[in-house]
């Protein structure tokens, strides 16, 4: 799923009003399993100038990065952490386990041949789902879709639930963000 989803879903789920430590650590949650990528991506890109098919096409399924996603997009290592978190009743790692967690589980529903390792360090077996969040040969559009309304969903009732304008404007943020690969791609792929 793209990445304000994932924020957004992470911070319906397990942000808290009042109480701005667990709603950054379940935003955090919620970021951590990307940003390797963004990092990786980020640097070959930008910095570098490495073309984004070699990027996406090459680098993403080089045994290098895939080193690295197996460690943060590992359930088997979240889920420790979780159940740490929640024996010891700390909400912070609670929320912040928990987002992660609730993002590792879409993303081994919704990747069809970019999954990763999520059961590592126990086995290195990618999941390889029939559904995908942006192939439209897997229901891409489909799920895109649902992705999208379920997300504009979620910013109305954190709409509501947030009454601080630093949060709202989070949310909007979150909310426009997630919307313009929607509305970029409609435009790009419109025919003549």
């Amino acid at each position: 799923m793209n990445t304000p989803a994932h924020l957004i879903f992470g911070l319906a789920a397990f942000g808290k009003v009042g109480r701005p430590a667990i709603t950054a650590a379940a935003l955090a949650g919620a970021l951590i399993p990307d940003l390797s990528l963004y990092l990786l991506s980020g640097w070959h890109l930008l910095i570098l100038g490495t073309s984004p098919s070699v990027v996406f096409g090459e680098l993403y399924f080089s045994d290098a990065w895939q080193s690295i996603f197996r460690i943060d997009n590992s359930i088997i290592l979240w889920g420790i952490g979780f159940a740490i978190a929640a024996m010891y009743k700390t909400a912070i790692g609670v929320a912040l386990c928990g987002a992660a967690l609730m993002h590792l589980g879409l993303d081994f529903l919704f990747h069809n041949d970019d999954g990763r390792a999520h059961f590592w360090p126990l086995t290195n077996w990618i999941f390889q789902s029939p559904v995908s969040y942006w192939d439209p040969d897997h229901y891409g559009t489909i799920v895109g879709a649902a992705e999208v309304t379920v997300s504009m969903l979620c910013c109305g009732i954190l709409w509501v639930r947030f009454k601080g304008p630093w949060m709202r404007g989070l949310i909007v943020a979150l909310g426009l963000a997630e919307f313009a690969p929607f509305v970029l791609f409609a435009f790009m792929f419109a025919g003549p």
